[in-house]
């Protein structure tokens, strides 16, 4: 089925990380000028284009500093589709009555206030544009949170509701057929997640998941490319996809 993205100019941030790179290559497949985000991951930014060759273009910037987000939209130039995947999760389990208040800060700006400024900076480009489509990524703890990541859970929960919801309903007052819509990947291998996810860990993290084994960067990557095309989901928005095997907030399996 064709999807409708050949030929259109699609940013990705976090690139660099799995999740990005694997949208990267989705967007590529279908045909689509891709500009990949990074920040810090230079040499795996890097590889990625290389491999690619010329369907992509780098950029790089901190997106929790607001000049740099808008260098970054003035180099992408005019935008067809904006994947707002780039997110910090911090690996170390802190319960919140331990949790200093800079780690706190830290995460929902590394989080939050970064996908609100990849949002507000491809809209922007949307109202010059009229038209585009907007993909959030969230996480599985934005919907059941997670113990020891409150400050992760409340970043992902603010983004895939409040956000995604307000999103949705002003951007058609400049757009009148421009899209907002999320995934909301659970647990998926990735740099972020190495160690985490082999052997006995699936075993025990999938025990509330009705598939038993966690998702791979495609999967997530196959959903936000149907929900940035027009043709396969023109008529969804503020919608949030789950990809996470079935998840629920309760053991599915005892053992």
């Amino acid at each position: 089925m064709d999807s409708g993205l050949f030929g259109k100019r699609v940013l990705v941030t976090g690139a660099s990380g799995g999740i990005g790179a694997e949208c990267c290559r989705a967007f590529a497949a279908e045909g689509a000028e891709v500009v990949a985000h990074y920040h810090r991951g230079r040499d795996r930014a890097e590889t990625l284009a290389a491999e690619l060759g010329g369907r992509v273009s780098l950029v790089q910037a901190d997106l929790t500093e607001e000049a740099a987000v808008d260098r970054l939209f003035a180099a992408a130039g005019p935008l067809g589709v904006c994947a707002a995947v780039a997110g910090v999760w911090p690996r170390d389990d802190v319960p919140v009555w331990d949790l200093p208040l800079e780690r706190w800060e830290e995460t929902l700006r590394a989080n939050l206030t970064a996908t609100f400024l990849t949002a507000r900076g491809f809209l922007r480009s949307v109202r010059d544009t009229g038209r585009g489509s907007l993909v959030l990524v969230g996480s599985t703890a934005g919907v059941f949170g997670e113990a020891g990541h409150s400050d992760y859970a409340a970043a992902k929960s603010a983004i895939t509701v409040g956000l995604l919801r307000s999103l949705k309903n002003e951007v058609v007052r400049i757009a009148p057929l421009a899209r907002v819509n999320a995934v909301a990947p659970g647990w998926t291998e990735s740099p972020m997640t190495r160690g985490l996810v082999d052997g006995a860990a699936v075993a025990r993290i999938s025990r509330t998941m009705a598939l038993r084994k966690v998702a791979r960067p495609e999967d997530v990557a196959r959903q936000v490319v149907i929900l940035a095309s027009d043709e396969l989901s023109g008529h969804v928005t503020g919608e949030v996809v789950t990809v996470a095997g079935g998840m629920e907030g309760r053991v599915v399996h005892e053992t």
